[in-house]
């Protein structure tokens, strides 16, 4: 096919037969002035003298031109999109400067072409899914989201012209369509491009569970039409004496959902019940627009019996994408079940074409949900930190997530995904409240930050002046906003301790006749292993570099100098008992000088291993250490294997627990009753804070084991009144 389109001739006449049918499709959309400016953009393109051809063996202006036909015809977007998927690969291909596009077609095209061909660039070398090629959309998409409605489109373009792909790309282009284009569709609500996406993806991902449901399919069409035409008539006869005006047709599930729909329920494909669907499309508008759709429910359930549990109404709350419909199941003609989905013309349309439709019906709140949504994208990438690859994973938590809806006190809407919290809720109302969040109140019950969230649950926060974001609150949330909020705040804070920090080190070099400079800088630096001044500051404020080692690494001989170096973030000084016989090192040796490390206090069952220091000997961590994996990964020549022995003596360890719930009276003296006298803990000390109707209890306590202390923590949560007991890394 190739040889064929190299052919002058051939190319000529394939492109002039793709432009014909496309002035036919402009003038169907676009008035006279915008078909103008897109026949002269083709003219142009036709124009060039590059003869370069697609994967399909096909000049680049005929798969352009398909892709702009997609974004017409099928996303409804105008002449600026149009212009922009035609130029989309051909500006790159030909280097067109992008003045050119300003001065002939306005600033909106340059700046799509611009965005469309930072996505083009890194097309050079699929991979399966790649997450800096999602990072590189997402920030487009922050700017204008045409530019992903265009890339879907050829995407599409792509997968539906995949077969005449080398054999070899075929898998990699099939698997990025499917976790990575797919799911954005369906997050943008292009229900058609999402489901012909997964289609194809699964055609050459599972090709012979693709056939083998195609084939059935097949062989079922006849007997699957006939239920329709028996199920549809009695509905349409009450709906003409009702004198409503409608359209009623029916719609197949993909060969992917169905195929869903199978792995989950584990059955084959003659015990999937609903592998189509009946849509009625009702035109209405306005305040009628509900109301007609309850009352063809109404007709629907009036003649069949619906399945209650199977009752989806997102008209009165409508989808975070726009998706509004009525969905129902019901037992049709020889006791098969039908979904029926009820909806307007209006409707369906932002249900066919998804975000790209609330351009037209851009209206009070219904193109809340997209301004929403890109603010939110917004948000993350203002505060984005490109050390960090958690951009992907905070998109990917947006993009994939069910939904809940809950309530605020005076019964205002908020929409979070699934899983998440009093804390999340928190920061959806608004940043300050989430920064201050101590609690909640649901139903008049006190509840923690972590408490996980419900449909229907009204919340109301509760706030203190004195709160702070911490570290674990990234553990608590769900929602990238708030994550995006704490990280701000703990930054901030950590720009303040390392400003601190400086200040302390400035000082001590002063008193120490040493020069702050950048030499000296770089020297602690290189001796500790951190790539960034900030973070030697913080640390030296946290404490966590002692400044007499500053004072010894500074002064030290060349030969000192080139020693390795202690792990910045080591743990504070460690406990001081030795239980020589309680530990084997190395498999090995025993009676090896150690202590265990305070900052995950191991005790005995714990899975643990040894880390050699510098001047302290070996320090024994838990296995799951918050800095196990630093140490892992910098010093794994430093770490070494270590186990508990048997031994009949009794062991003393000290670990310390966590207890949050509700502030009750005598709720501590049920606790330290039920440790003394219960239990017979030994307690080292117990510290109580309470704040609006919340408490939390930090305990330390000798136990003998992992096993007693988990016994000690099932006990604490038996108590009427706590909430959570857990163990707690001091």
């Amino acid at each position: 096919m190739v040889q064929q389109y190299r052919n002058g001739e051939g190319l000529s006449a394939l492109v002039r037969r793709h432009y014909r049918t496309f002035l036919r499709l402009l003038a169907r959309y676009l008035d006279e002035e915008e078909q103008a400016l897109v026949r002269r953009a083709v003219r142009h393109l036709l124009s060039l003298e590059g003869r370069e051809v697609s994967f399909t063996g096909e000049p680049y202006l005929v798969h352009a031109m398909n892709v702009a036909r997609l974004v017409l015809e099928q996303l409804g977007l105008g002449a600026d999109a149009v212009i922009g998927a035609l130029y989309h690969d051909i500006s790159r291909i030909e280097q067109i400067p992008p003045e050119f596009f300003e001065e002939t077609f306005g600033k909106g095209v340059r700046e799509l072409i611009e965005g469309l061909g930072k996505i083009s660039g890194l097309e050079t070398a699929r991979e399966a899914v790649r997450s800096e090629n999602f990072r590189e959309m997402v920030i487009n998409l922050a700017g204008d989201i045409r530019v992903i409605l265009i890339r879907l489109a050829e995407q599409l373009e792509v997968m539906r012209n995949l077969d005449k792909a080398p054999p070899p790309e075929r898998v990699g282009i099939a698997t990025e369509a499917y976790y990575l284009y797919a799911p954005l569709a369906h997050r943008l609500g292009l229900y058609n491009i999402k489901s012909e996406l997964e289609d194809l993806a699964m055609k050459y991902l599972e090709p012979e569970v693709y056939e083998e449901i195609r084939r059935k399919i097949a062989e079922t069409a006849a007997k699957r039409e006939e239920l329709v035409r028996e199920f549809i008539e009695p509905i349409r006869k009450r709906m003409e004496e009702e004198r409503l005006k409608f359209t009623i047709k029916s719609r197949l599930k993909s060969i992917h959902s169905i195929w869903t729909k199978m792995k989950r329920q584990n059955v084959p494909f003659e015990e999937v019940y609903d592998i189509f669907a009946v849509r009625i499309i009702l035109d209405s508008h306005g305040r009628k627009e509900k109301e007609d759709c309850w009352r063809v429910y109404s007709i629907v359930t009036d003649l069949y019996t619906p399945n209650p549990t199977r009752l989806r109404d997102w008209i009165s709350i409508p989808k975070s994408n726009g998706y509004e419909s009525l969905h129902t199941t019901v037992i049709g003609p020889h006791g098969k079940w039908i979904e029926v989905q009820i909806r307007t013309t209006r409707m369906d349309e932002i249900a066919e074409k998804g975000l790209a439709a609330h351009w037209k019906y851009k209206e009070g709140s219904r193109a809340q949900a997209l301004d929403e949504w890109l603010g939110n994208v917004r948000e993350i990438l203002e505060h984005y930190d490109p050390r960090t690859d958690d951009l992907i994973d905070q998109m990917k938590l947006n993009l994939y997530s069910k939904e809940i809806f809950v309530f605020t006190p005076k019964g205002d809407v908020v929409r979070l995904p699934a899983g998440a919290t009093v804390l999340d809720f928190a920061f959806a109302i608004h940043s300050e409240v989430g920064m201050r969040c101590t609690g909640g109140k649901i139903d008049n019950r006190v509840v923690p930050l972590d408490h996980v969230l419900h449909t229907g649950d009204r919340v109301e926060v509760i706030t203190s002046r004195n709160q702070r974001p911490a570290a674990d609150w990234l553990n608590i949330v769900k929602t990238s906003k708030a994550r995006t909020k704490i990280k701000q705040s703990l930054n901030e804070e950590k720009l303040k301790a390392a400003r601190m920090g400086r200040e302390t080190l400035m000082r001590r070099l002063r008193n120490w006749k040493i020069p702050f400079n950048d030499e000296t800088v770089k020297r602690l630096l290189q001796h500790y292993r951190i790539k960034l001044a900030q973070d030697l500051y913080a640390w030296i404020h946290e404490e966590k570099i002692d400044l007499l080692e500053i004072k010894e690494v500074l002064s030290a001989t060349e030969k000192e100098e080139e020693a390795p170096a202690p792990a910045p973030n080591r743990p504070a000084p460690a406990q001081k008992e030795h239980h020589k016989d309680y530990l084997v090192i190395d498999k090995k040796m025993k009676g090896v000088d150690y202590t265990l490390a305070r900052c995950c206090n191991p005790i005995y069952g714990d899975p643990i291993f040894g880390f050699v220091t510098i001047n302290e000997g070996i320090k024994i961590h838990k296995a799951d250490c918050p800095n196990a994996k630093w140490m892992k990964e910098r010093y794994p020549y430093r770490v070494v294997p270590a186990s508990w022995t048997d031994t009949d003596r009794v062991h003393a360890f000290e670990a310390t627990i966590r207890v949050t719930g509700t502030d009750e009276v005598g709720i501590v003296n049920r606790i330290t009753d039920m440790l003394s006298n219960e239990m017979n803990v030994n307690m080292r000390s117990i510290s109580f804070n309470t704040h609006k109707g919340m408490f939390e209890g930090i305990l330390k306590v000798v136990v003998a084991n992992s096993d007693h202390l988990e016994a000690i923590l099932r006990q604490l949560q038996k108590i009427k009144g706590v909430n959570k007991a857990t163990r707690y890394a001091s």
